[in-house]
This record gives C-alpha cells, structure tokens and sequence, in this order.
C-alpha cells in the first residue's frame, strides 16, 4: 500500500563542502513510499492524490534516517561511568559488563532496549561491535530483522588481554565468525561485520584468522579501533615491534580496504595516512568519547585533504549520548579547537548521504533517491522552549540546521521511519 509522509523535505545528492548544488529542500514536500521504499519526492501538491494514505509532519523537517558507524552495542549500561581513560575504561567497566552477555535471556533484552534507543535519536542504521559471544550478535541481527532495520554488526575477536569471561581462541573467533555470517550477513538488510577489537585484544595467531575471514568474505564490513590514545599505542607497539607503525598491524593481515572503519584515528603518523588514502579505509570520527576519556582532537580537514573519507559515529558508550545531534554539537567543538568549521549543511550531510557513502551503501540509506529504503527521521526544531525562543530569529534553513546540531537531543526527534514504518508510539 503506498502512503504519503507530508512535511518540509531535506536530502542531499552532494557533499556541500564540495559543491553549492548539494541538496533537494522542499517548504511543503513529500515523499511518496510503498513497501518500505521511496517511490517519489516531489512538492506535495505533485504527489497529492484523493483516497492516498497520508501523514503530515508539517511544519516539521524530514530527512534520511541518521546513520551512526561506530557504537557499542553491549555496552549500554557503562555509558556515563565516571573518570578513567581508554584502558583503564576497558578493564574496568567495559570487560566485566561485556562478560553479562553470557548470560541467558540479557542479549535480548539489551538488543531490544539498545534498537529503541537508537530508533528514539532518529538513528536508522548503526555500525555495532557486539560482545565476543556469538549470542550477542545473533540477538541484535534478530532484533533488527524483525523490524526489517539495516543493521551491520559483528561479534568481536579478542584473545588476549582481557578477563577470560571475555575472550575467545583463534580458532573459535574464526569459526563463530564465520557461522554469524553464514545466518545473518545478507538477510533482509542485515550486513556482518568482520571484528577484530583491536590489536591489544588479538594476538598474531588472531589476526590472521581475521584476515583469512576477510579473504574469504570480501562483501562483509570490517570494524576496528586505531590510534584513539597514546598509552594505546604504546601498549599496541610492544606487542607488535615488528610493525612500521599501528595501522602497519592491520595492513599485514591484509584488512585495510574500503570496507574498514577504523573507529578514531587521532594520533596518526604521516604513512599511516598515506596508507590510508591508499587503501581508501575509512576512519570514524567518535567526538563525544574522545572528550570523555580525554583521548585527543580528530583532524577531519587534514584527513580530507589527503584525500580520505572519514564517518562520524557517537561511539556509546565511551560515547556519551546516542544522538547523533548531539555528537554533531561536540564535533563542531573539537573542530573548533583544531581551526576547522563544520557547517550545518555539510553535518547534516555526514550524518545521513556521508555516512552512507562510507559504508558504500548510499544506494539503500542515507538519501532520499527513489528506490532507497524509506528510513526517515522527522526533526522539530522548536523542541524545547529555549530552542523555540532561538528558533524565533532563525531566517534561513542553515541557521534552523545548526539549531538543531547544537540544541537538539531525542526530544527534537518527533518521529523515526524505518522502511516506511514509524518506530516512535508518543
């Protein structure tokens, strides 16, 4: 059955910090779907016809689903633990709530609660590391099935490091690997993703059969942490002094490509970037982690001029909030102490189109092209009184965009489509 969703229309066909001719914006617009997809988007008196199915959002803005890169998906009840750095992090709070996953019944219950989260902050897509239980990865793919959402996960490869209740062997990362993808990686819109934790977590032994997997599954994802603090480095190099630099560990185990995310990516070295751009592999920009463990400051400009894509992700839950607005507002900050700006439309572009493109899927999400999938989030700029009061002398849509990227949390989101179907029920 086909439906109209009515409101103010706002999707990118470009990345504005390349061209003027960046984006499609409609002032009473609406997008035409049928069976979870985009069928047209035009003016709605185009579109408009008697006896359609119709919901109007104005004077509200529709745009593509948000699409975040880089989040931890068990680590939902850890996000705001008080006071350490990377490692310390880990070992204290992340490891031992990972090590619940075990548990029978909690990945279920958390994958439930962790997609209405998501789905709460207009995110309609995330890029997830599960636990190092297989469970926990069959759990959110089956979640996420079952509200056909694009999901791209893996359960992470870890063994060494880390409290036995969290680690794995070669061979059994490899082989619960290897039957996750069998069952989940494209069913309905589901897409595995290859996990090596980092490689702190994997011993040589470890990564190989990482890169044995990737050989074996070039269509997956891979997902990885780089460079996010200096003692991580430090720590990396001596478990690995045969390597040229840390990117040079995931090079030799032939990972890098355009399928990698590489979460953070701060404190790179010059080869390390070359290789990069090389390799076209992608890092993921995490702002509001990076400022809560004190990691360092993300030089988007610089990686973009040597020529690299970068994602941008909330990174919950050393990240700090599931909103990607909210990550928006703490990356314009970072940005800011780096002499680099972050315009309204190009943040909104990077977290819909942009994301998209990095995880080469701009032609099902992220836009507003017919044939993509109809995952829509709703934005009401005027969400709180004191954005009401700012939004009173806003004159033209980037001023109304930046509102919303320093303002807004879950409450300017008024509702969330996924394939057509609205996710938020107040």
């Amino acid at each position: 059955m086909q439906q109209l969703i009515r409101g103010r229309i706002l999707g990118f066909h470009a990345d504005p910090t390349d061209t003027d001719d960046n984006h499609l914006y409609l002032e009473d617009g609406a997008i035409l779907i049928e069976g979870g997809r985009i069928l047209a988007v035009d003016d709605y008196a185009k579109l408009a016809r008697p006896g359609l199915p119709e919901i109007d959002h104005r004077p509200h803005l529709i745009l593509p689903g948000f699409i975040d890169t880089h989040i931890h998906f068990p680590q939902v009840q850890v996000i705001a633990s008080w006071g350490a750095q990377l490692l310390d992090w880990l070992n204290t709070y992340t490891f031992p709530e990972e090590a619940r996953f075990a548990q029978q019944g909690h990945a279920p219950a958390m994958a439930d609660a962790f997609l209405n989260l998501l789905t709460a902050h207009g995110t309609t897509t995330a890029v997830a590391f599960c636990s190092v239980h297989p469970q926990s990865a069959d759990a959110l793919f089956t979640a996420a099935h079952a509200r056909n959402m694009a999901m791209v996960a893996g359960k992470v490869m870890m063994d060494r490091n880390a409290p036995p209740e969290v680690l794995d062997t070669p061979q059994q990362g490899y082989d619960d690997s290897k039957a996750l993808i069998a069952r989940w990686h494209g069913k309905g819109r589901q897409r595995y993703a290859i996990t090596p934790r980092f490689a702190i977590t994997s011993t040589p032994e470890q990564m190989e059969m990482a890169g044995q997997l990737v050989r074996e599954h070039p269509d997956c994802h891979i997902q990885t942490h780089l460079s996010e603090n200096r003692d991580e480095i430090d720590f990396t190099l001596s478990l690995y002094p045969q390597a040229r630099d840390y990117l040079d560990i995931y090079e030799s185990y032939g990972l890098l490509g355009d399928r990698i995310l590489l979460g953070h990516s701060i404190h790179l070295e010059p080869r390390e970037i070359a290789r990069m751009a090389e390799t076209g592999s992608h890092p993921v920009f995490c702002p509001t982690s990076n400022l809560f463990l004190g990691s360092g400051l993300f030089d988007k400009a610089g990686l973009r001029a040597a020529g690299i894509t970068s994602g941008i992700a909330t990174d919950v839950g050393g990240g700090t909030s599931y909103s990607m607005l909210q990550t928006l507002n703490e990356g314009y900050k970072i940005l800011q102490l780096r002499g680099q700006k972050l315009t309204a439309l190009s943040a909104f572009h990077w977290i819909t189109r942009g994301n998209a493109k990095v995880l080469g899927m701009e032609d099902q999400i992220g836009t507003l092209a017919p044939g993509s999938m109809a995952d829509l989030v709703v934005l009401d700029s005027r969400a709180t009184p004191a954005m009401a009061l700012r939004s009173d002398r806003a004159e033209t849509l980037a001023e109304e965009l930046f509102i919303l990227q320093i303002m807004g949390d879950d409450r300017s989101i008024a509702q969330t489509y996924v394939a057509g179907v609205a996710m938020k029920t107040v």
